[in-house]
């Protein structure tokens, strides 16, 4: 039994094209590359084409998976003082509003 030979088609994606759209099949675009078929090209092609299709369509493309736990670093003061400025601005609307109804 032989090892699996894998190569990242997706770097070579440009040259792929680039052949593609001189007129070379996608069999013969496997040949040159020595893919195992020509269905590594074929999913290539269509990965790709799909996601132009959404990128034209407006939808950004996400990171797969659960994202790590340490992302990013939060400044916690900011958000703690933020939380407390709208809380502050939430009581007084609030007050306003019951001294308008003459409730207190």
């Amino acid at each position: 039994m032989s090892k699996r030979n894998y190569t990242h088609v997706q770097e070579l994606y440009s040259e792929i094209q680039a052949m593609i759209e001189s007129g070379c099949t996608q069999r013969e675009v496997a040949e040159h590359f020595g893919f195992k078929d020509k269905r590594v090209v074929h999913n290539l092609l269509n990965r790709e084409r799909r996601n132009k299709e959404k990128l034209d369509a407006g939808i950004t493309p996400r990171p797969k998976g659960r994202p790590r736990k340490n992302a990013e670093p939060r400044n916690v003061f900011a958000e703690q003082a933020y939380e407390i400025q709208r809380l502050k601005m939430e009581n007084k609307l609030l007050r306003d509003f019951l001294q308008s109804t003459g409730r207190k």
